[in-house]
C-alpha cells in the first residue's frame, strides 16, 4: 500500500476531502466512510455481511481472522474483499496442505546469493510482501512453514537468511474445514483473534443466491480505500480510547467464567481483545468502549461453535448492565432489610414506670405478679370445684391435665343437674373467686426496642440517597433504551440483529431496578414504624 498522507488521515474528523473524480470538496466523518468501505466490499455477497465486518475490523486492529466452515462457503471471496479495501495492497493467497514446501510460501532461494555463501529467499510476491493474505487449510502447515509463520502472524517480521526484514503484512484471513487436533498447532491457533464458523447460505438467502449474477469484484471508490498511514493513525488513535470500569469489571467476570467453564484464553489474547474493543469504539467515533462493543467479545473467545454460543449466551445476560450495575445497591439493600428485621426483633424486658418487673398474661396484658390467670384461646380458664361429679366420673386432678376448665366447660361438664340442680346459677359466683382460677407462672414481659429518633432518621436518609441512585439508574436505562436501536443499527461491527435481544435484556433491568424501588419504599415504611425514643442529649453546662 501507498505511503501516503492522503486518506482517512486527512478526513478522519470532517475535515476537507477532494474527491477523486473531482466533482468537489465532501465532508465525511470516520465513522460514515468506513461505513461505506464496509458495505462496498460487502456489496453483492449472501449473508456474508459478518464476515466482511469481522475481516474489516481485524484489518483496522493489526489482527487476523479464521473462518471455520465446509468448502464454498465464500471464505476465499471474504480474503479478496478485503483487499479492495486497500490502495494498492498486495494480496497473497495459498492452499495449504502437508506436502506444502516453504518456497511456495516464502519464496524460493536466491541463486546468486548462494553463490555468495547467503541463505536468502526471493520474496517478491510471496506471503513476505503481502499485505493481505488468504490462507486456505492453514493448520495443514508443517513445522518446516509453522515457526516462520508464526512469526510473521504475530511480529509482522520474516526471517530471510540472517536478517529479520518486516513485512508490509496488514491481516491474514485463515480459513480451514476443521479446528486443529494437536497441541503443536495451539499457538497458530491463537494467533487468530477473531474467529467465525461459517455456515452455508440459509434458506432464506437461498434464493438471493440463486439469483445472482457474476458480475465481478465491486467497485470501490479510490477515495474510500485505506492507505498505511491512514491503519498507523486508527491504530495510533485508539490506543487513547478508554476502557471504564464497568467494562473492566465485565472482563474480569468473563475471565472468571472461562476458567469455570475450562474454556482457554490466553493472556495475550485477553490484551489484544482490550485493543480490538478500543479499535471498535474508536471507528464508531467514540473516546471510550461500551458495552456493545463487548458483543464482539463472542468472536474472540471459545473455539467450538458451542463454545461462541455460550459466550454469547453469557454476554446476553448482562448486556445493558455494564456501564452502571445495580449488584452494590442489591448488596446493600440486602444489608438494610437484615438490619431492619433485627432492629424490629430485638427486644428488652418490660417494666412499668416505677422499674417494677411486668409479666405477661396469656390475653397480652401484664401484671406485677409472677404468676397470673392462664388462658386457652383467649378465654380464662379455671379448676373444677373439689370432688367434682363429672360425666367422665369423679375426679381429684382440678387442672384437667393442666389443661384447666373454661366456663363453658364447667356448665356442660360439671355436676350432674340431679347433684346440683343450682350449679348454673353458682358457677358465675364460682369463676369470681381467685382461689377457684387456674394460675399459671408466667413470662417476663419483653416489648420492642425504642431507637433513637436520629437512628431511624438517619436510616431514612439513606434510603432516600438510594432512591436517588436508583432513580439515576433507572434513567440511564431509559436513555439506553431509548437509543439502542439507532445505536446498534449505526455500529459499524455488531450486526443489527442483536438489538431485539439487547432491548429485551435492557428491559428486564429497567423491572429488576423498579422492583428496588419497591424494596426501598418497603424499607422506608419499615424504618419509620420503629418505635422510638426522645435522643438524650448532654446537657449544657451552666453559665458562667
Amino acid at each position: 500500500m501507498k505511503e501516503t498522507k492522503t486518506g482517512l488521515s486527512q478526513r478522519i474528523d470532517g475535515q476537507e476531502e477532494t474527491g477523486a473524480s473531482g466533482e468537489g470538496v465532501v465532508t465525511v466523518r470516520r465513522t460514515e466512510r468506513l461505513r461505506r468501505l464496509r458495505d462496498a466490499i460487502a456489496d453483492g455477497l449472501v449473508e456474508r455481511d459478518l464476515a466482511v465486518r469481522l475481516a474489516l475490523l481485524a484489518a483496522l486492529s493489526g489482527e487476523h481472522l479464521l473462518l471455520l466452515g465446509a468448502p464454498g462457503t465464500a471464505k476465499s471471496l471474504v480474503a479478496r474483499r478485503l483487499r479492495l479495501a486497500f490502495d494498492d495492497a498486495t494480496y497473497f493467497e495459498r492452499l495449504l496442505t502437508r506436502f506444502t514446501v516453504p518456497e511456495e510460501m516464502f519464496g524460493p532461494l536466491s541463486i546468486l546469493g548462494l553463490q555468495e555463501d547467503r541463505y536468502e529467499r526471493l520474496t517478491e510476491s510471496y506471503l513476505p510482501k503481502a499485505s493481505i493474505a488468504f490462507l486456505d487449510e492453514i493448520f495443514k502447515a508443517n513445522s518446516a512453514i509453522l515457526n516462520a509463520l508464526l512469526t510473521l502472524l504475530n511480529e509482522r517480521e520474516f526471517d530471510n537468511g540472517t536478517r529479520r526484514e518486516a513485512t508490509p503484512l496488514v491481516a491474514v484471513i485463515g480459513a480451514s474445514n476443521e479446528l486443529p487436533d494437536g497441541e503443536e498447532l495451539d499457538a497458530l491457533l491463537d494467533r487468530f483473534l477473531l474467529r467465525l464458523h461459517v455456515e452455508p447460505v440459509s434458506e432464506d438467502g437461498f434464493r438471493s443466491l440463486l439469483e445472482l449474477r457474476d458480475a465481478g469484484e465491486p467497485s470501490v471508490p479510490k477515495e474510500l480505500k485505506l492507505t498505511r498511514a491512514d491503519l498507523d493513525l486508527v491504530m495510533q488513535e485508539a490506543e487513547s480510547v478508554d476502557i471504564p470500569g464497568g467494562v473492566l469489571a465485565l472482563l474480569g467476570e468473563l475471565r472468571q467464567w472461562c476458567m469455570a467453564e475450562d474454556i482457554q484464553v490466553s493472556d495475550r489474547r485477553w490484551r489484544k481483545i482490550t485493543k480490538l474493543l478500543r479499535t471498535a469504539a474508536w471507528t464508531n467515533g467514540r473516546t471510550e468502549v461500551v458495552d456493545w462493543d463487548c458483543w464482539l467479545l463472542q468472536h474472540c473467545i471459545g473455539e467450538r461453535p458451542d463454545e461462541r454460543r455460550k459466550v454469547y449466551e453469557w454476554y446476553e445476560a448482562r448486556v445493558g448492565a455494564v456501564a452502571s450495575k445495580p449488584e452494590p445497591l442489591i448488596r446493600l439493600i440486602e444489608s438494610l432489610e437484615s438490619r431492619l428485621k433485627k432492629d424490629e426483633n430485638e427486644k428488652v424486658l418490660s417494666c412499668d414506670e416505677e422499674g417494677n418487673r411486668l409479666y405477661r398474661l396469656g390475653n397480652g396484658k401484664t401484671t406485677q405478679e409472677r404468676k397470673g390467670q392462664a388462658y386457652r384461646g383467649g378465654a380464662p380458664l379455671f379448676l373444677a370445684p373439689d370432688n367434682a361429679d363429672m360425666h367422665r366420673g369423679r375426679t381429684a386432678d382440678r387442672t384437667n391435665g393442666g389443661d384447666g376448665y373454661t366456663r363453658q366447660e364447667l356448665l356442660e361438664l360439671h355436676m350432674r343437674s340431679y347433684y346440683r340442680s343450682d350449679w348454673e346459677r353458682e358457677v358465675e359466683e364460682y369463676i369470681k373467686d381467685v382461689a377457684n382460677h387456674m394460675l399459671v407462672p408466667l413470662d417476663r414481659a419483653e416489648e420492642q426496642v425504642r431507637h433513637p429518633r436520629i437512628y431511624v432518621q438517619s436510616q431514612v436518609a439513606q434510603l432516600e440517597a438510594l432512591r436517588s441512585e436508583l432513580d439515576a439508574h433507572r434513567q440511564s436505562i431509559r436513555r439506553q433504551m431509548g437509543s439502542l436501536r439507532a445505536e446498534l443499527e449505526n455500529h459499524l461491527w455488531v450486526t443489527p440483529g442483536f438489538a431485539g435481544p439487547a432491548g429485551r435484556r435492557l428491559q428486564e433491568q429497567l423491572h429488576e431496578a423498579e422492583r428496588l424501588t419497591e424494596r426501598l419504599d418497603v424499607l422506608a415504611r419499615g424504618y419509620q414504624a420503629l418505635p422510638t425514643k426522645a435522643d438524650v442529649l448532654a446537657e449544657e453546662p451552666p453559665a458562667g
